[in-house]
């Protein structure tokens, strides 16, 4: 059952808007693109995550390539940050930043970036963009402050030797968690106290023996320890969706607009 409550907007009456861009999860099961959020508030705009399919999902709902200042990535997978090289193309060629994009996220995001940039597209000259483009690296169990908002990071159980995170954006009063790919990790439950939205990957419903992703029996049997005002399932793949009516919490799709 997906379930689509009307949310409040919280005691200061501020209004955040998050837009699910991709839902999917790196099979793009049942046609749905990866990951990506766009988080809009009075303080700005975040995009959170970059999937392949990045640049279809902007500017397919008119969004401007130029309109963040803040690109948060929770893991180097491709379906989390393989869009990045064209995201880079849009503002060599296409859409001039006028402002540095900051773009934070796990250890060795900016090396793998430039790599994959290069492999992509290997005789571009890269220095046009590389001075907009401010790399910042988020450590695990630690918070940053990045224009207005205030970024916290756990490592989630995904990927060794590189390291995976859970997200947290505070700003305007408003809280959201991302829990990044994820298998069980009781200090996600601490880290998502309090949120104001819960955005919680759930990738598989019978394939529980995989520890590296979250999955629905466990998600739903564990969903009263989570304390947060509204929690919504991404990172959709084929066991779940395939069996969507026995589903009892809310899952997210492509386009979704949450207000918090």
């Amino acid at each position: 059952m997906n379930q689509n409550p009307t949310a409040s907007n919280g005691a200061n009456g501020t209004k955040v808007t998050v837009t699910l861009l991709g839902t999917g999860d790196a099979f793009a099961s049942f046609g749905r693109s990866q990951a990506g959020y766009l988080i809009d508030a009075p303080a700005g705009r975040i995009l959170m995550e970059a999937g392949p399919g990045l640049m279809q999902a902007l500017k397919g709902g008119g969004i401007s390539t130029d309109s963040f200042d803040l690109l948060l990535i929770s893991h180097l997978h491709g379906d989390h940050f393989g869009g990045l090289p064209f995201l880079i193309l849009d503002y060599m060629w296409e859409t001039r930043r006028k402002k540095a994009l900051t773009i934070a996220g796990p250890a060795k995001l900016e090396e793998r970036t430039w790599t994959l940039v290069r492999t992509m597209f290997p005789h571009f000259e890269l220095d046009q963009i590389k001075h907009k483009l401010k790399f910042v690296v988020l450590e695990p169990g630690s918070s940053t402050r990045l224009g207005k908002f205030k970024v916290s990071a756990i490592r989630s159980p995904h990927t060794k030797p590189d390291i995976s995170l859970s997200l947290r954006v505070d700003g305007g009063g408003k809280s959201i968690v991302f829990s990044g790919d994820s298998g069980w990790n009781d200090e996600l439950v601490d880290f998502s106290e309090g949120a104001d939205l819960f955005l919680c990957e759930c990738t598989y419903f019978e394939s529980a023996h995989l520890k590296f992703h979250l999955n629905y029996p466990l998600l739903a049997a564990n969903r009263d320890k989570f304390k947060v005002r509204r929690m919504v399932l991404t990172h959709l793949g084929r066991e779940v969706l395939s069996r969507e009516d026995e589903i009892a919490l809310e899952m997210g799709y492509d386009g979704m607009k949450i207000k918090i």
